[in-house]
């Protein structure tokens, strides 16, 4: 297949592309931070192509995370520019749209499995997601299809983990929500198979990520990587000044990932997190920069 790749990070070219190409795809680029009217028009680079693959923009992390235009640069990346790269894609003819979306549009079920069935919230900060994902519907139809992705968190190589190590390392809390809540977590090096297997997929909504993990868990293991002695959850006034922004990444999510793989009989190489995980940020001596 020509498959064209609209990201605007370096980083999820290199989750995406060697897993399409290695597979025999022809893949083109389209920047989603190119500029309106530049030669990287949208509809011009998807003609010829026989899908779309729309990658999520990075979440605002450290001081980007108080920066009020940062988040309406991403919130219109997931909802308006999700429903652009749609609109370009039917126009040139594209006939699969594949979006990454996010599992924390699901609202908190405790303990309780999280399938796609299970109920989502829709807050002022997940809207735009859930805009994205309403884009990607609309285009679906009896010869189009269109396939949503609720991924988990990518750890790994990626900034948010490099955040999150470099914070540990500081001795400040990286934890969010209650310490024995869970959270859905995919690793970077599984983020190109899951895509490489949406490519054959009916029309939907799939999970995709890892088996579930407590948070504590997860703390404890970027404490280890930074060289402290244990880590720690952010408090009540943490939280309320982080604002509406860190409540979806608070719920407790026990996602499964069982749809997606009956279908595609994708399996994650890295299944079940462990410390190992972190090793694609960087040393701690890098990653602590």
């Amino acid at each position: 297949m020509r498959v064209a790749v609209a990201s605007a990070t370096p980083a999820a070219r290199r989750w995406v592309v060697p897993s399409l190409a290695s597979a025999g795809h022809d893949v083109v680029y389209v920047d989603r931070s190119a500029p309106p009217g530049s030669d990287a028009r949208p509809v011009g680079l998807l003609r010829g192509c026989d899908a779309l693959v729309v990658m999520a923009p990075p979440l605002p992390v450290g001081p980007a995370t108080r920066s009020m235009r940062a988040w309406r640069s991403h919130d219109r990346a997931c909802s308006t520019g999700v429903a652009q790269l749609v609109t370009a894609a039917r126009e040139a003819g594209v006939r699969r749209v594949v979006q990454q979306s996010f599992s924390f549009v699901y609202a908190d079920q405790g303990v309780d499995w999280v399938t796609e069935e299970s109920p989502v919230c829709v807050t002022a900060a997940t809207e735009p997601a859930s805009e994205g994902e309403l884009a990607v519907q609309a285009y679906t139809s009896a010869c189009r299809t269109g396939v949503v992705l609720r991924m988990g968190l990518v750890v790994g190589d990626s900034a948010l983990t490099r955040w999150s190590l470099r914070t540990a390392a500081r001795g400040r809390s990286i934890g969010l929500g209650a310490a024995e809540g869970y959270t859905h977590l995919l690793h970077s090096d599984d983020v190109g198979s899951a895509v490489l297997g949406a490519l054959e997929v009916p029309s939907g909504v799939y999970n995709v990520g890892s088996g579930p993990v407590r948070r504590d868990v997860v703390v404890e293991a970027h404490a280890q990587a930074a060289g402290r002695s244990t880590g720690g959850f952010m408090g009540p006034v943490s939280t309320l000044l982080g604002g509406r922004r860190l409540e979806p990444l608070a719920r407790s999510l026990r996602v499964s990932s069982a749809r997606f793989a009956g279908e595609t009989g994708w399996a994650p190489r890295r299944e079940h997190f462990d410390l190992s995980w972190l090793d694609a940020a960087g040393s701690p001596s890098v990653a602590t920069r």
